[in-house]
């Protein structure tokens, strides 16, 4: 009975740990896309202005690791067993792809707009038959940065 209560008093534990390390993360993107905002990345070929002159370009490349917590891990499992929407991934994805976006936009500071967005996910730490680690996700973000000549008048 120990066991049992000892098993429920942790996953309690990692589960709201691991909230609260995901609210944070949320928070934290949440500000600097707010700061981030105003520049422009889309999945266009072209840029959205085509009349403005382009002075530069440059490659911007943003790349981050999420990890998963205990608790997504151990609800990932019973929903391998019973079947459904594992919705603690799609956080995790989602907050990946969100950051690795931000730091794509910091990689190329004064950029105007950026354009041939692409978003590579892979997994990593984790084999699937391996038991060792948690494993986690990367998210590489890349794409065209544009720096606009200044318009003479």
């Amino acid at each position: 009975m120990e066991q049992v209560v000892l098993v429920l008093l942790l996953l309690g534990v990692g589960y709201f740990s691991g909230r609260i390390a995901e609210r944070r993360h949320y928070t934290f993107i949440a500000g600097r896309e707010a700061e981030l905002r105003h520049i422009p990345a889309h999945t266009l070929k072209y840029p959205m202005d085509r009349s403005r002159p382009v002075n530069d370009t440059g490659m911007a490349v943003g790349h981050i690791v999420v990890s998963q917590d205990y608790f997504k891990r151990f609800s990932a499992i019973l929903r391998t067993v019973a079947g459904g929407r594992m919705a603690g991934y799609e956080t995790l994805i989602d907050r990946g792809r969100r950051a690795a976006i931000i730091r794509m936009k910091e990689s190329c500071p004064g950029a105007d707009e950026f354009i041939n967005v692409r978003i590579e996910t892979s997994i990593i730490g984790n084999s699937g038959t391996s038991r060792n680690g948690l494993g986690a996700i990367e998210v590489l973000a890349c794409s065209t940065a544009l720096y606009y000549s200044e318009l003479l008048k």
